[in-house]
């Protein structure tokens, strides 16, 4: 029996061939212009409908395409890009709203005080008194009163000056011309005619301005021991036209001195001597002036207060 020949392997069409040559050079181009469909000679027909190509950058699209498989019964499923994490929101340090400092407190007003002090006391001018706004003595005076007058005092005192109730209002008068205890008439008011009680023996020769001066501090300064009047040696003495007040307290000293200048006119003084010092109605402007030292305690004028008048002009 004869043997049977072998086949010829039969030889690639030329399909075939170009076939083989096509599928790696296709896969090639896929990286670049999407995915491609093709059919390989034999098989059922596809129609090949090609991806289009994205056209949003790389950098900002979140899901990037994947090459395509050598299986070409799959398509390549997009991988979606991580997202990025929220990172937690730093927390903000609170700041702590500045509390106001309290403002400091204005001072109290005369009427406040006077409110506060509901007028605690009674007390009573000892002088001319004048009623000023404020507890200065460069204070407007708004209104005076007389010796013996009464006043709804309060116990708040104040750079020499004490708070009453004046009309309704609080007012500062001088504290050391009021006083808690009321006063005698008879050594009240800016000046008195009223005969001296220690005497009158000594107003022989004098003017009608010394007698009175004689009368009103008697009256109103206690304190003075005994007074000088007329003597021989011309001056003022001389003439009657001055007194001497003897008097050894040099703060009484001080305010019989301010107290008789105060009331120069009424008394018709012409200048007033104390403590090495002189005060003049021609000169009053400049105040007390110093003097010369004399020598002795009273020649220098510490021991006593000695005034001059015109004579016969007071008012």
């Amino acid at each position: 029996m004869p043997r049977p020949r072998p086949r010829r392997a039969l030889r690639p069409s030329a399909a075939v061939r170009a076939a083989r040559i096509a599928v790696p050079l296709a896969l090639v181009g896929l990286g670049t212009s999407g995915v491609v469909a093709f059919a390989l000679p034999g098989s059922d027909a596809q129609t090949a409908v090609p991806a289009p190509a994205s056209s949003a950058p790389a950098v900002d699209t979140a899901v990037r395409e994947q090459p395509v498989s050598r299986d070409l019964g799959r398509t390549a499923s997009p991988t979606p890009l991580a997202s990025a994490t929220p990172t937690a929101p730093s927390a903000t340090p609170t700041t702590k709203p500045a509390v106001a400092k309290p403002s400091k407190r204005a001072e109290p007003t005369a009427d406040d005080l006077a409110e506060r002090a509901k007028a605690s006391r009674t007390m009573w001018a000892t002088d001319d008194l004048d009623i000023r706004a404020d507890p200065d003595k460069k204070s407007d005076v708004v209104a005076e009163v007389d010796p013996g007058t009464k006043l709804a005092a309060t116990t708040t005192v104040r750079d020499g000056f004490r708070l009453v109730v004046f009309k309704g209002e609080g007012r500062w008068v001088t504290a050391k011309y009021v006083s808690k205890d009321k006063p005698d008439p008879a050594k009240t008011g800016g000046v008195t005619d009223a005969p001296c009680s220690k005497g009158s023996g000594m107003e022989s020769g004098l003017t009608p301005d010394a007698v009175l001066v004689h009368r009103t501090v008697c009256a109103r300064f206690p304190q003075v021991t005994s007074f000088g009047g007329t003597r021989g040696g011309g001056g003022f003495h001389g003439s009657g036209q001055a007194v001497d007040c003897m008097i050894s307290d040099a703060k009484v000293g001080r305010e019989l001195a301010d107290w008789v200048r105060a009331h120069a006119r009424e008394l018709g003084v012409s200048e007033v001597i104390y403590a090495q010092h002189i005060w003049t109605v021609q000169r009053g402007s400049e105040g007390w002036r110093s003097m010369s030292d004399r020598g002795s305690k009273t020649a220098n004028h510490y021991d006593h207060v000695h005034v001059s008048v015109y004579g016969n002009r007071a008012s």
